[in-house]
Parts: structure tokens; C-alpha cells; sequence
């Protein structure tokens, strides 16, 4: 099967990283345990609200690798118990989210089994470069 590339024009360039980024969202997108809001709340703060029901906080850990945020779960089992019936999952998870360049996670909470992520993005100023124009391998100064 060819894969085929959502960047293959010759006007995007050094857009692999993106590819990249794409394809790590749609492996992660499969499983859908635990379930999770994205929230906005204001222009430049999001909030992720994982439903942890069940975990403790020191059976979670959160991890940022690169720009990608991984949240993981495992639950230690009570061995002693005698289960008539088992509805609440109990299995282990990791749910990753990619980030875009500069997006801070500055705090993570724990209130009534949600687990609560605050990330903050960065305010970009905009940049403008000047290029001198070599004429005859001398530089013409940029005004």
C-alpha cells in the first residue's frame, strides 16, 4: 500500500515534522479509554479533563516527551477481592496528546475522578526579516 503524503508539495517545506505529528494522532486516536474533554478557556489556556474514576493519584503519571504530552495510568489490584460483578474499568492507559511548539503544561489536579491539565500556549509576536540581496558576492544593506 503507498502511503501518501498530505505535504508533498514542493511550496511546503520542512513540513515532516507535521506528517509526523499526524500520524502519532491518529495512533493514539484508537482507543478511547479514558475519556477526555478539551476545553478552551480563555485564547491562550486549554484545560484536559481526563475521567480517572477509580485511579489514585500515584497510580497516574504525566509526561511530556518532545511535544507530545503522555498521561498513563495503572491500578493495583486488590487480589483479596471477590468481584459478583466488575463494571468500573480497572485496566492501565496511556493517552497521549500532541503539542504544538511552545505549549506549556504548568498544572495538573485531581477533583472528584477527573483529572485536570492546564496547558498555556505562548503569545507569538509576529516577525519580520529583511534579506540582503548579494549583488556581484557583496552585500546590499537592508533598509
Amino acid at each position: 500500500m503507498t502511503r501518501v503524503s498530505l505535504f508533498n508539495s514542493p511550496l511546503l517545506l520542512g513540513f515532516e515534522p507535521f506528517e509526523e505529528a499526524l500520524e502519532r494522532i491518529a495512533e493514539a486516536s484508537a482507543d478511547g479509554y479514558p475519556p477526555y474533554n478539551v476545553v478552551q478557556l480563555d485564547r491562550d489556556r486549554l484545560r484536559i479533563t481526563l475521567a480517572v474514576a477509580g485511579f489514585a493519584p500515584g497510580d497516574l503519571e504525566i509526561q511530556v516527551q518532545d511535544n507530545q504530552l503522555v498521561i498513563g495510568g495503572r491500578r493495583s489490584e486488590d487480589k483479596s477481592a471477590v468481584y459478583l460483578h466488575r463494571g468500573i474499568a480497572a485496566r492501565k492507559f496511556q493517552r497521549s496528546f500532541v503539542l504544538a511548539e511552545g505549549i506549556e503544561v504548568t498544572g495538573a489536579a485531581m477533583e472528584n475522578g477527573l483529572l485536570h491539565l492546564d496547558l498555556e500556549r505562548p503569545v507569538n509576536e509576529p516577525r519580520i526579516r529583511k534579506i540582503a540581496i548579494a549583488v556581484d558576492n557583496k552585500a546590499v544593506p537592508v533598509t
